[in-house]
């Protein structure tokens, strides 16, 4: 694991947006096509305004999230809103973005309709991940049932989350999946989240924090990029 501390959430997003256009732009230079995953939230809005302004050939970008609500665009707590209000503007509206909703009864019978959909998808080439404060991360939540299954080796590549401590259905990409990708990144913002990281670095154990899944992988090797405020 790589910490890269920054004095303000502005200087993290400037250096961290450009660190993702020269991932992209590599990507569609040596391959014809490159592949973002990016995380919901509060966190990333001010990162992904940055990037929607990029000078990059968006038309060659896919963008899909690493997890997201099990709600349509239409609700205010989609992840899916969120990055279509934010992300796929001015210049990446041209990206092609990969949804993980499907208009079934529940998350689990959606799956079988988003493997299908995110079947054929390469390597990654760069993947964002968050972290809450209980040491989850995508939606992979250690308080849910499915929480062994997505930290599997053998995992799908997406699966239905149900967490207890957090609202909604979730649809999450399992852990291997996430990790199948050229970089990995880790976007933290605020004091109290380097003191999670701490204690997640301090143990092995993943099915307490599942963030300890990317802490510890070395290849790629997780970069935390962190502000305090």
């Amino acid at each position: 694991m790589q910490l890269h501390q920054f004095t303000d959430s502005n200087e993290l997003n400037q250096d961290f947006a450009n660190r993702l256009i020269a991932i992209l732009s590599d990507a569609i230079a040596k391959r014809g096509a490159a592949y973002l995953v990016v995380s919901g939230g509060r966190t990333p809005q001010g990162l992904f305004l940055k990037l929607n302004q990029a000078d990059l050939d968006w038309s060659k970008v896919t963008i899909t999230l690493a997890d997201d609500r099990f709600l349509p665009d239409s609700e205010a707590d989609s992840n899916e809103r969120l990055v279509k209000a934010s992300l796929l503007q001015h210049q990446a509206a041209a990206a092609t973005f990969i949804s993980l909703y499907a208009p079934t009864a529940t998350a689990e019978l959606a799956v079988p309709e988003l493997l299908q959909r995110v079947k054929n998808l390469p390597t990654f080439d760069a993947v964002i991940l968050g972290m809450g404060e209980d040491g989850h991360t995508a939606s992979l939540f250690p308080c849910s049932k499915e929480i062994q299954q997505g930290l599997a080796s053998d995992a799908p590549d997406v699966l239905a989350v149900n967490p207890t401590t957090a609202p909604y259905q979730r649809i999450s990409f399992s852990k291997q999946r996430l990790l199948n990708s050229r970089a990995l990144f880790l976007h933290l913002v605020g004091a109290s989240k380097l003191t999670v990281l701490e204690q997640a670095k301090a143990s092995q154990d993943e099915l307490a924090m599942p963030i300890r899944a990317f802490i510890h992988h070395t290849a790629p090797e997780l970069a935390v990029m962190f502000a305090a405020k």
